[in-house]
């Protein structure tokens, strides 16, 4: 009796992760400390999605997929349900380099499956279909000058990519390549989708903490940006009222995204996956001729790939690939990334109230991030607090959707330059 209980006992995930079992012997993990730790950081994210509100939609299946992929299991066991090694290692891949997707099909495990769409660049495209269904860019088109303050929010993207290199000059203990500091850099954009699309041709290594530094900036806006907001401006630009936007015409919105596709994919076409994908929603949304598939797009469909992506790229986040010192140098850089971004976006902006002589509240110059509609309302919430009849929301809506066209368009510059 007591030998079968204790055969049972050898079997449990509880055994897994205190010993190493090995073809010859079983020893103790001295390292398993480190799974508790992917707890601690588990409970963590849980408690910012659903105690807080924060980005719940993607912070909520990161952080359970992180769990699932904790677990310890018997080596070879069916219950595994992600191998991490299938994309990191050579032995696994075809010349060393490339996914087996075949060979995944046949050993993988749910969650490997799943992670394709994200290796394939699969996701980002489809959620950025969602987002162009739920966006309206009439702000943008209302006022073009706003894309200047999309355009400024990216400084923290280039910013942070030269940063890294530098860093990685002068100091032995850091060593980003050229490539992971463009992904790091991405990070400044408040783009979750775009970080990974990026990330996944360029370093892919850095996929676990750069997708968990993205998400956490992206969930953490309403928090990080109106102290640089406030520390910029003075009251007296905070409580600038802006004009109200004029009406845009439907024609002018349905011609807006098939020009911006044409104009941007001619010059960049690395960006066609993104900027196409956002556009092609827009114009589902715009046109009025297909109600279903904006409907489809902008709920089922935007919800079922969150949920896909969301736990498979938390899955990848093993102990092994994220409990590293690169990875608190990896969410510095993110955190330098996005102040820098929301301070140019704040500085330009005060740049144009100078220029406009007091028409432009510089405040909307933090919306150019590529968080929307999330930095938008910081900027009229962080307003209302000096004015609460001013209503900054539509104005800034303008940076915010060219922050997000911004975004895509650095990260196609980034693929372009360094190759995929």
């Amino acid at each position: 009796m007591l030998e079968n209980l204790f055969q049972l006992w050898k079997t449990t995930g509880i055994y897994k992760m205190i010993y190493n079992i090995g073809e010859q012997a079983t020893t103790f993990n001295p390292e398993f400390y480190k799974t508790l730790i992917m707890y601690v950081i588990v409970g963590v994210l849980m408690y910012l999605a659903i105690a807080k509100g924060f980005e719940p939609l993607l912070l909520l299946p990161i952080a359970f997929g992180m769990l699932l992929s904790n677990l310890p299991m018997i080596k070879d066991s069916s219950a595994i349900m992600m191998h991490t090694e299938f994309f990191t290692n050579p032995e696994y891949m075809t010349d060393g380099k490339y996914i087996n997707v075949g060979y995944i099909c046949q050993h993988g495990g749910l969650l490997d499956l799943l992670y394709l769409g994200v290796k394939l660049g699969i996701y980002p495209p489809l959620i950025f279909v969602g987002i162009g269904c739920m966006t309206d860019f009439g702000p943008l088109i209302a006022n073009p000058k706003s894309i200047l303050l999309g355009a400024a929010a990216q400084f923290g993207v280039f910013f942070t990519f030269v940063g890294a290199l530098v860093l990685s000059a002068l100091v032995p203990s850091i060593n980003f390549g050229i490539k992971e500091a463009a992904s790091i850099g991405i990070i400044g954009g408040a783009d979750g989708p775009t970080a990974i699309y990026v990330t996944k041709s360029l370093a892919p290594a850095l996929l676990p903490a750069i997708a968990v530094a993205a998400y956490s900036y992206m969930s953490l806006v309403p928090v990080i940006q109106p102290p640089i907001m406030k520390a910029l401006t003075t009251k007296k630009e905070r409580l600038v009222r802006m004009p109200q936007l004029r009406p845009v015409t439907k024609i002018e919105k349905i011609l807006f995204p098939i020009i911006v596709t044409l104009v941007v994919v001619l010059i960049l076409p690395t960006t066609a996956p993104l900027v196409g994908m956002l556009m092609l929603g827009n114009l589902f949304r715009e046109c009025g001729v297909v109600k279903q598939l904006t409907e489809t797009a902008s709920n089922a469909l935007m919800y079922i790939v969150v949920i896909l992506l969301g736990t498979s790229v938390g899955a990848s986040i093993s102990a092994e690939a994220f409990l590293k010192m690169s990875t608190l140098k990896i969410v510095f850089l993110g955190l330098v990334a996005f102040a820098f971004g929301t301070a140019a976006g704040v500085l330009f902006g005060k740049l144009m109230c100078w220029a406009t002589k007091g028409k432009v509240n510089p405040l909307i110059g933090s919306a150019g991030v590529s968080a929307v509609p999330m930095a938008a309302r910081v900027s009229q919430k962080v307003g209302s607090q000096y004015d609460p009849t001013n209503f900054l929301l539509m104005n800034a809506m303008g940076p915010n959707v060219a922050g997000v066209i911004g975004t895509a368009v650095a990260a196609g510059t980034f693929l372009a330059i360094f190759g995929i």
